[in-house]
């Protein structure tokens, strides 16, 4: 497999994985009171944690390997 084909891979699966992250932050963050500050810390931390499921697969794309 060629370096583009493993970055188109890479890049659908990451749209696909944001779609479900943004999801579920959305939804777990329903669960609790409402508040500003709370608000803050829900999409600050689903904001930034969303990078470190998809190393693994960022890794993956760049490599010359299968």
């Amino acid at each position: 497999m060629n370096g583009s084909t493993r970055r188109f891979i890479a890049m659908l699966g990451v749209l696909a994985f944001l779609v479900f992250w943004i999801w579920g932050v959305i939804a777990l963050r329903g669960l609790f009171r409402p508040g500003m500050l709370l608000d803050l810390l829900f999409f600050a931390i689903g904001g930034i944690g969303w990078g470190v499921p998809l190393y693994p697969l960022f890794k993956w794309a760049e490599s010359g390997k299968d």
